[in-house]
């Protein structure tokens, strides 16, 4: 199993650049059931004040942004950021027809390289169970938001596609998390939220896939880097076999949105 805690791998391969991403939103858009796009549902989650100075951590190519591109307040002053510096090239490509102005910067979570107080807003969607010392990235997320700023941090939960993770174990396919990624799930990622924020809350959004189609399955497999060519061949004919007897293969998903407040005051937190 990669390690996807490992800076050098996420840069390097995993997140090189959007291909692998791409690869598993695609099984999303195309077989869930609720048409809710996931980006879309996010946005809806925000309350943010109309002059905001908003920071994202972890951007990738920029799609929050790309899909709700004719809802963002004109007051917004947006920082796209990402470890990956291909991940940055990507969003820029991909907003240069928003019609908005993005300062995109390539950023270690663990090191944000803005002032104390910077931000009204900090958005990490599905990064943080990326970060190897994630209780410095959220110190340091603290310290770039403004008293009574919020972070918006998504995750999965431990249920998240348990049916796929079935299907392609036998195929030399781990998609579980590794133990340091589940601490922070929508089960776990409260409580280390609450050690620097004050209030957590949490909103959770369950979906279901039924998927028709085998190559989508492969091509989510094939993502994560561990699925052998000659693998890939069986998993398609097994994936295939199940649709035909089954006619669909059922895929729950589990995710969540994490809205966490820095104390209005010092002494509040």
């Amino acid at each position: 199993m990669h390690n996807f805690t490992d800076p050098k791998y996420l840069v390097e391969t995993q997140y090189r650049d959007a291909a692998n991403l791409n690869a598993r939103i695609a099984l999303h858009a195309r077989f869930a059931t609720d048409r809710y796009l996931w980006h879309r549902w996010v946005f809806d989650q925000m309350d943010v004040p109309a002059d905001a100075r908003v920071l994202e951590l972890g951007s990738g190519p920029g799609r929050l942004w790309i899909e709700n591109a004719n809802r963002i307040p004109l007051g917004w002053r947006i920082v796209l950021s990402d470890l990956s510096p291909g991940m940055v090239a990507e969003a820029q490509a991909n907003l240069a027809t928003a019609g908005r102005s993005f300062q995109l910067e390539q950023v270690d979570a663990q090191a944000i390289p803005f002032p104390d107080a910077d931000f009204d807003v900090v958005i990490a969607n599905h990064m943080l169970y990326h970060v190897p010392d994630r209780a410095r990235a959220l110190a340091e997320i603290r310290r770039v938001l403004r008293p009574g700023g919020q972070l918006y941090a998504t995750t999965v939960g431990e249920q998240h596609m348990t049916e796929l993770a079935d299907l392609v174990r036998p195929f030399g396919v781990e998609m579980g998390m590794s133990a340091d990624m589940a601490q922070f799930t929508v089960q776990g990622g409260g409580a280390e939220l609450a050690a620097l924020f004050d209030p957590v809350a949490l909103r959770v959004r369950e979906n279901t896939l039924v998927v028709t189609e085998a190559e989508p399955l492969v091509a989510y497999a094939a993502s994560g880097g561990q699925l052998a060519p000659e693998a890939a061949q069986t998993l398609r004919a097994e994936a295939a076999r199940r649709i035909v007897t089954d006619g669909v293969v059922r895929i729950t998903t589990e995710s969540g949105i994490f809205i966490a407040h820095k104390p209005a005051t010092e002494a509040e937190g």
